[in-house]
């Protein structure tokens, strides 16, 4: 009985300090992890909207909607939204970039844990390309992939839904800029 509650005592002394290992590594890590998110949305704006040179963001509380974007003249030349789906086995963050005309411009994936040949084949070329000059008359164009439909569906999903919830408050801040 001594014996089953000392290995008791041993084996929490051990959980003891290995959970305070792991806390320490993630306070450590984690200011530089919000740092590269970071640093991987300014990059991604500008792969969606290469002809910005600035981007303003509007947030309704904590949570950024959209950005304007803007040229070297402080001109609004678009806008590029942000969305958040779930897909097949991870939570999709993508960015997309519009144009005056409501027209997307490009896409970028910025997070994804998807199903590697299956799910991930939403950050390929192919697929991305399909959005680019569509607008949401045009939408319904985009082909998801096959075996990846949960995936790249929401994928889709989320950026028409989006744009068909911004479509009035981005078309009233085009007719505002001009």
């Amino acid at each position: 009985m001594k014996e089953m509650i000392k290995f008791g005592f041993i084996l929490g002394f051990i959980c003891f300090l290995a959970s305070g290992v792991l806390a320490v590594v993630n306070g450590v890590t984690t200011p530089k992890i919000e740092a590269q998110k970071v640093l991987e949305e300014k990059t991604g704006l500008q792969e969606v909207l290469p002809a910005a040179a600035t981007f303003k963001p509007h947030t309704q509380g904590e949570i950024t909607d959209y950005y304007n974007a803007y040229d070297s003249s402080n001109k609004l030349i678009g806008f590029v939204i942000k969305t958040q789906t779930k897909g097949y086995s991870s939570t999709i963050e993508a960015l997309t970039g519009l144009n005056l005309t409501l027209e997307i411009t490009n896409i970028k994936i910025l997070s994804q844990n998807e199903t590697p040949g299956l799910g991930a084949r939403i950050t390929e070329p192919a697929f991305k390309g399909q959005f680019k000059g569509k607008t949401l008359v045009t939408f319904d164009q985009i082909q998801a992939i096959t075996g990846a439909t949960i995936s790249s569906g929401g994928v889709m999903n989320s950026i028409k839904n989006k744009l068909s919830e911004l479509n009035g408050q981005l078309s009233g801040e085009i007719k505002s800029a001009r």
